[in-house]
């Protein structure tokens, strides 16, 4: 179930929009009772799925209505501000097989057919066109345009292999940012695992949004020819080195001229003193520039947190808020710039089991850009490799040319896709030992800065953040 306190539910904040999707796994009593003080006459309100066999995935809030969407197993909610069920759009369960690609929807499928479930991988609101992009598991992850007032389904394409997101059952396997623009289409950038099919789903797309719902180019590519494509895919040799390798999506945001992801990686590391390799897995941020049709502008860096010596670098949650004027003033910065907050767990090496050791860290975008930056600069003086772990079954040299490049450079048909070295460190805020951080929402109250973190077992609690010190990290 879901719950709701009785006194927030006139209004919710805008920038809380985005975060609710990761929030929904904790979403009872008990954690916001650790927020707000009991009262008798304001009762918490709930929503309950009617079967214990539904599910909840994602949820997101129409932060100019304050209507919440519910991605559940094979349905779609509409609920009311005060958790009223306004409409519900079924969606499955339907025959299929995660084997049959393209899916039997367009071509007739030898695997064994069964009534299989449709999971909710992706819950995005399209603002500007009044609907509701709803992908699931079914059909190799194909995806639902529907109408916010009512659920109605305007759209499903499904005929070109462009319609098939993801293959991925996982319901946090994929995540989308939408672009838009006052004077053509908006743009949807997908980032999705792809299970060890680099040959069906790119990791990271940018695809057309076109107004018409049912139009035939509705999630083509932005670019495509014979040679070059707006997406990236991972090389297929990279599994013989990594057998499972895959690019795992947490969280994802627009900021200026730049798109976002935070990701998790799996990557073979010596061990100290030895030949012999093991796998872990590190936190990074990906950034690609929102006009780059043939993604020449892919760049990722790895980042983490330490505090007294102990190593968070498993990412568990990100949220983009500003940093309001009393944290700005703190740092260093701008009221308006952006300040990128993040849950880590302990350690490398436990993606599925993370221990309970956990922190909220923030990074300054800024300072992300930065060192972006000066990594461009030093490739393109032909300084190093192009260092990307799912690259490594050869290092390719990174290649000298005489260009200047600015803040807003968006790369050329060389010295690309590019990787990072050095981990960024992100600013310990709050660490927790016993019951491991899953969750993070922040925003600005009365200029002050305030985050929200969830915890393993449904605790919700909150953090200030004013009086931090200047920022002295990288």
């Amino acid at each position: 179930s879901c719950c709701w306190p009785a006194n927030l539910r006139t209004k919710v904040p805008a920038t809380w929009e985005p975060g609710w999707r990761r929030w929904l796994g904790m979403c009872n009593a008990e954690s916001v009772s650790a927020l707000l003080p009991s009262h008798p006459k304001k009762p918490f309100l709930t929503f309950s799925s009617e079967s214990t066999e539904i599910s909840f995935n994602h949820l997101v809030v129409d932060k100019r209505k304050g209507s919440i969407y519910v991605g559940a197993i094979n349905w779609i909610y509409k609920l009311s501000s005060d958790l009223v069920v306004e409409a519900r759009h079924e969606t499955g369960p339907d025959i299929d097989n995660p084997k049959c690609y393209p899916p039997r929807l367009v071509q007739p499928c030898n695997e064994p057919l069964t009534s299989t479930n449709n999971v909710n991988k992706m819950l995005l609101i399209d603002y500007k066109e009044n609907r509701l992009i709803a992908c699931g598991s079914l059909y190799q992850g194909i995806c639902k345009l529907l109408r916010l007032d009512d659920l109605f389904k305007l759209g499903e394409p499904f005929h070109n292999k462009e319609h098939y997101l993801s293959g991925v059952n996982e319901s946090g396997s994929v995540y989308g940012v939408i672009v838009s623009y006052s004077n053509m289409d908006d743009k949807l950038f997908i980032a999705t695992a792809v299970d060890g099919k680099p040959e069906y789903f790119p990791t990271i797309s940018s695809r057309k949004l076109p107004k018409n719902s049912e139009a035939e180019g509705m999630f083509a590519y932005v670019f495509h020819d014979e040679f070059v494509a707006s997406m990236i895919k991972i090389p297929s040799d990279t599994f013989t080195i990594i057998p499972d390798f895959d690019i795992y999506y947490i969280y994802g945001f627009s900021s200026g001229n730049f798109v976002y992801f935070l990701t998790l990686q799996p990557e073979m590391i010596s061990l100290s003193g030895s030949t012999t390799k093991e796998q872990v897995y590190t936190s990074k941020l990906v950034r690609l520039c929102k006009e780059d049709t043939a993604f020449n502008s892919y760049v990722e860096l790895p980042i983490g947190c330490e505090k007294n010596g102990v190593e968070y670098r498993l990412l568990q949650a990100a949220y983009l808020s500003k940093a309001g004027s009393i944290l700005a003033r703190s740092l260093g910065i701008l009221p308006e710039d952006d300040v990128l907050f993040t849950v880590f767990s302990k350690g490398q090496k436990r993606k599925l089991k993370s221990l309970d050791e956990s922190a909220l860290c923030i990074f300054l975008l800024k300072k992300i850009n930065d060192r972006i930056k000066d990594r461009l600069q030093s490739c393109y003086r032909g300084e190093g490799t192009l260092d990307l772990a799912w690259l490594k079954v050869k290092d390719i040299h990174c290649s000298s040319a005489l260009l200047t490049i600015d803040d807003n450079f968006c790369g050329l048909d060389m010295n690309a896709p590019l990787g990072v070295s050095e981990m960024v460190r992100g600013l310990p805020i709050f660490t927790e030992d016993q019951d491991r951080i899953t969750s993070v929402i922040a925003y600005i109250y009365k200029n002050h800065s305030l985050a929200f973190v969830g915890t393993k077992s449904g605790n919700l609690k909150k953090v200030g953040l004013d009086f931090l010190k200047v920022w002295k990290g990288s």
